[in-house]
């Protein structure tokens, strides 16, 4: 399975000049937890909704402070098209949350931790779902002998 099939999209993408009460309305319009902080296509940065709290409020800043003035800029990626096993090393790798999704370079989505758990869930219930089925054709208690 590719990250592409997973990934959440479109990505939520402010410029680096907007203000931090811009960045909050989109994150809470979108109801996500970062916004990916792209320039002329190029991205520059991830600003999460723990930036907003420890470098933004909590390091004295005012909702009128840029994006880029919280953003954090060593900024793990992964390519659209690579194998979902890539994703889940650079997960534990990193010990990151969030991974942007590139696609040539430019950013095409966000894979996070949330889609790759939603990931394991579908294949569980799709390994679950005829086990199920199966127990519950069957009547309860010990299975019945038949006398050839």
């Amino acid at each position: 399975m590719k990250v592409a099939e997973v990934m959440t999209t479109p990505p939520v993408c402010v410029a680096p000049d907007v203000s931090l009460a811009e960045v909050i309305r989109r994150m809470t319009e979108s109801a996500v937890g970062s916004v990916l902080v792209v320039e002329d296509g190029t991205l520059r940065g991830i600003v999460t909704d723990r930036d907003l709290a420890v470098r933004g409020m909590g390091g004295g800043l005012g909702v009128a402070a840029r994006a880029d003035a919280v953003m954090s800029t060593a900024v793990v990626t992964v390519e659209a098209g690579d194998d979902l096993q890539s994703a889940y090393r650079a997960f534990r790798r990193t010990g990151v949350r969030r991974l942007p999704a590139l696609d040539a370079g430019r950013v095409v989505g966000v894979l996070t931790s949330d889609d790759l758990f939603l990931d394991v869930f579908r294949r569980l219930a799709d390994l679950l779902g005829p086990v199920a089925w199966s127990v519950l054709r069957e009547p309860p208690g010990p299975p019945s002998e038949t006398r050839a």
